[in-house]
């Protein structure tokens, strides 16, 4: 406050402490131009300029502190906003791979139900020379499987998606190869020539697993193949082939 305006609160009563507010200065220089003869009119009108430019910057900088704190709030809104977005896409992103991965699953699974299913005749270029429950000198009881009568060498291919349980010498079926499936059925491929897996190996259908010979009791090169359910008794062959498999040797 200008020594003017000190001047002219004083003449009408007012103290210095008691000019704080722009209002209050305002009326002190009022009341004290209308007390002063017109030698002070002059410095009492400077006075009151300079007081309403001071409630006019006071103003202002109220005005200014007002824009600051809107423009932090907007700008916390808008951060706010973005992190939510961006939260967003991070979750719909998860959601579509996890998506992706169960129809992955699921495709994977059918593949596998297809491949478990899926049949393969396991030998080419043969004619059956022996069936199922035949009588006769060349064996110590009826026939425990089917005979597929084919040149050494032949490739024999495993009937369905399996494991090998057996893969060795066995006496008179000579070399022979035993494949357990999904449904516990065992397939035995008798009298090869040779191996063409080993035991623990995962074999599909139409995996080879040995080649025709004559190892054992044979008359000729063949395989021998048998159908035991659960791995216990043989079955006819050719009725689970048909059954099982579609397949009509």
């Amino acid at each position: 406050m200008t020594a003017a305006l000190a001047a002219a609160a004083g003449a009408v009563g007012f103290s210095h402490s008691a000019l704080s507010s722009p209002t209050q200065a305002n009326t002190a220089v009022n009341l004290a131009a209308a007390s002063l003869d017109n030698g002070n009119l002059s410095g009492i009108t400077t006075a009151r300029i300079q007081a309403r430019q001071l409630a006019t910057r006071d103003s202002s900088r109220v005005a200014l502190a007002g824009n600051d704190t809107n423009k932090k709030q907007a700008a916390a809104a808008a951060l706010a906003k973005a992190r939510a977005a961006k939260l967003n896409a991070t979750n719909n992103l998860t959601a579509k791979r996890a998506t992706a991965l169960l129809a992955a699953k699921k495709a994977e699974a059918k593949k596998l139900r297809e491949s478990m299913n899926r049949c393969e005749m396991m030998i080419s270029g043969y004619h059956i020379t022996a069936t199922f429950g035949q009588g006769g000198s060349r064996w110590a009881r009826t026939h425990t499987g089917t005979d597929f009568a084919a040149p050494t060498g032949t490739p024999i291919r495993s009937v369905m998606r399996g494991v090998v349980i057996f893969a060795d010498w066995a006496g008179p079926y000579g070399r022979q190869v035993q494949v357990r499936h999904a449904d516990g059925t065992v397939t035995w491929y008798n009298h090869m020539n040779k191996f063409s897996v080993s035991v623990g190996e995962t074999v599909m259908a139409g995996d080879q697993v040995g080649a025709v010979g004559s190892t054992g009791n044979v008359t000729g090169p063949h395989l021998h193949f048998e159908v035991r359910p659960d791995g216990g008794d043989p079955i006819n062959p050719i009725p689970w082939l048909r059954s099982h498999c579609g397949l009509n040797p």
